[in-house]
């Protein structure tokens, strides 16, 4: 048995050698690539997105398992070189000076930069460009991406960065890819077309790759402004004429609406904002139907004045869904079959081990302050409750007195409860859902022991580009101004009153792929706000965690560009004036700090977990606080 044991151990020493070789080769292929010979190498556990793989000088790189399989190897390798490259041939200030702000935009004109550094990096190494080509075909494949049937099932960023693969190496398109990559190219139109010709003609540039990358997006209606006219040949109409054929008609409509949309710039400078959504005020349970905003909505609007009767009534100003006979709240378990539920959440507890050692640190932290101010209090004298054995004396050398009771006072902090609103769109893919589902399950299990009541949410749409909400405008002939134009999808991860250990399972969904979509925030936080309206606890706290504004493509290619974000501010003012709910945001790489009153920004996923913990902890210091200054008093 013992050489059993030995020869064991002999064996998983030798692996881990192994592999801390092939790590050390890495590393130095790597920075001698990258031309950086200090660059700082870590290797880390589950996937990791490309926001998050380098920053500045530091590169993570994915944990291969001891037994190194050819897949791990090849991963690592692809991995790397993707990394060295970008180190070499990125000037990370150029790039972020042309980066868009919004999601999907914004996860594109990253696509389209890592696709010319690789291409400019393996033109003449042909090793490298295997390694490339290994990995993303095999990120293809693990996000489910090769089995796209429409273009409708390929996210905009993942389809331009294949096209742009494809324009800039001369490397094939995948074989299971190239008919929705096909339908992607005519999708684009002759200014699309242009733009990627553009690209591969300066491939060296990068300030001059910047620009066409950004007529790209252009033609894709992804961002809007200078970009459009810039270098664009006179009387060019393919770009909106080339969109498939659900907006097939909506071209003429265009320049109304901007012209709607740059006339209303102004009036939103002086504070002038339009109308809420149909039934945004708070606790009105039919508010996503009714018709009764328009006084509520002008007396939110801010300013030096507010909007008179015509504005109220332009449909153009007035936020309101077309349908919602096709959104959903639904429970996390009703989205996946328990044996794939299973499966995530054991993907989750692998993730975990990482993040454990901080998070738990400042999550043990935030309990000891909880618990240190559970003043216990006692009600005597009672005709009910819990009998008061220190009374029974009386009751023994007196029979004929009654028995007492005792009945202990609630805390204040555990008459609180707090939802966690966590953006699930497709921005948020890899690392930052991953952190946010892991910070989801280490805050309830952390309040659930100093019995604060705890609410995990998520919000995302049902498909991409509007869904049957769009199949139904288009059938109804294209009315104009037909509002939100998409199916929204709510999901309930944990409801406050549903022990952890019966939700544990539900906070992997998060990492399902085909999940993230887009993200309609203005009423996802009406729909969290008011599920804590309804709540019995005096306190009610809603942490909103965001990586970007909200964005909706089919909805904003309809209604004016700030349709959705107006809305978003509307929603946050009458939450922060008008209710009792305590709303405060934490935005991942976006500022979220222009929206909401109470809010902080990280640069890094990583550093969600102390933030969430840190902000909690502030406003339950706050409350002993201000409750101490009342006893005082």
């Amino acid at each position: 048995m013992r050489e059993k044991k030995d020869t064991g151990r002999t064996a998983r020493t030798e692996a881990a050698e192994r592999a801390d070789a092939f790590k050390r080769a890495t590393v130095g292929a790597l920075r001698a690539l990258g031309g950086r010979a200090h660059a700082e190498v870590t290797f880390q556990s589950g996937p990791i997105p490309p926001a998050a793989a380098l920053s500045g000088d530091h590169v993570r790189l994915p944990q291969p398992s001891l037994h190194l399989s050819d897949a791990d190897i090849r991963k690592l390798r692809g991995a790397a070189d993707a990394a060295a490259l970008q180190l070499r041939h990125h000037d990370a200030a150029l790039h972020g000076a042309a980066r868009p702000e919004q999601g999907d935009a914004r996860a594109a004109y990253d696509a389209l930069e890592q696709a010319r550094v690789e291409s400019v990096g393996a033109r003449y190494m042909a090793g490298v460009a295997a390694n490339l080509r290994d990995r993303t075909e095999q990120a293809y494949r693990d996000a489910g991406h090769d089995r796209a049937e429409t273009r409708q099932d390929l996210p905009v960023h993942v389809a331009l960065s294949l096209l742009a693969h494809e324009r800039l190496s001369g490397e094939p398109v995948p074989e299971r890819m190239r008919a929705v990559a096909e339908a992607w190219r005519a999708h684009l139109g002759a200014a699309g077309r242009k733009a990627l010709d553009d690209m591969a003609a300066c491939l060296d540039d990068q300030a001059a790759f910047a620009r066409a990358a950004r007529r790209l997006l252009v033609a894709c209606d992804l961002i809007e402004g200078e970009a459009e006219t810039e270098e664009a040949p006179e009387g060019d109409d393919s770009a909106p004429s080339d969109r498939d054929e659900e907006e097939d008609g909506e071209a003429p409509d265009k320049p109304e609406q901007q012209d709607d949309e740059s006339g209303s710039q102004e009036e939103d400078e002086t504070g002038l904002q339009p109308q809420l959504a149909q039934g945004a005020g708070l606790g009105d349970e039919d508010g996503d139907e009714s018709d009764g905003a328009s006084a509520s909505g002008s007396e939110e609007a801010g300013g030096p004045r507010a909007p008179d009767e015509k504005e109220a009534a332009d449909p153009a100003l007035s936020y309101h869904p077309y349908t919602t006979a096709f959104d959903e709240e639904i429970a996390a378990e009703d989205l996946c079959d328990p044996e794939e539920l299973t499966r995530l959440r054991q993907q989750l507890d692998h993730q975990l081990i990482s993040l454990q050692g901080v998070v738990s640190r400042l999550a043990n932290r935030l309990q000891r302050r909880l618990l240190a101010q559970q003043t216990r209090a006692w009600e005597f004298d009672l005709d009910e409750g819990i009998l008061d054995a220190g009374r029974l004396s009386r009751v023994v050398v007196n029979p004929t007195l009654s028995l007492s009771y005792k009945h202990e006072r609630d805390t204040d902090f555990r008459d609180t409860v707090v939802t966690l609103l966590i953006d699930n769109s497709g921005s948020m893919r890899g690392r930052p859902i991953s952190v946010a589902a892991m910070c989801g399950d280490i805050l309830a299990r952390t309040l659930e022991r100093c019995a604060v009541k705890v609410e995990v949410l998520g919000f995302t749409t049902r498909a991409w580009k509007g869904g049957q909400s769009r199949e139904r405008w288009v059938a109804d002939g294209k009315p104009r101004h037909p509002g939100r134009l998409n199916d929204l999808r709510h999901i309930v991860y944990k409801a406050a009153d549903m022990p952890w250990r019966r939700a544990r399972k539900n906070l992997g969904l998060m990492l399902r792929e085909g999940l993230l979509k887009e993200n309609i925030d203005g009423e996802a936080l009406l729909w969290a706000s008011r599920r804590l309206q309804a709540r019995p606890e005096s306190r009610r706290i809603l942490m909103v965690i965001s990586d970007g504004a909200p964005v909706d493509d089919s909805t904003l290619s309809v209604n004016p560009g700030s349709y959705l974000e107006t809305h978003l501010r509307q929603v946050i003012a009458q939450i922060e004036s008008r209710s009792m709910i305590e709303l405060i945001a934490i935005g991942i790489g976006h500022d979220v700090t222009r929206y909401y009153r109470r809010a902080v920004t990280i640069t890094d996923a990583e550093e969600l977990g102390g933030t969430m913990m840190r902000k909690l902890s502030e406003l339950f210091d706050e409350k002993s606080a201000s409750m101490g200054r009342r006893g005082v008093a």
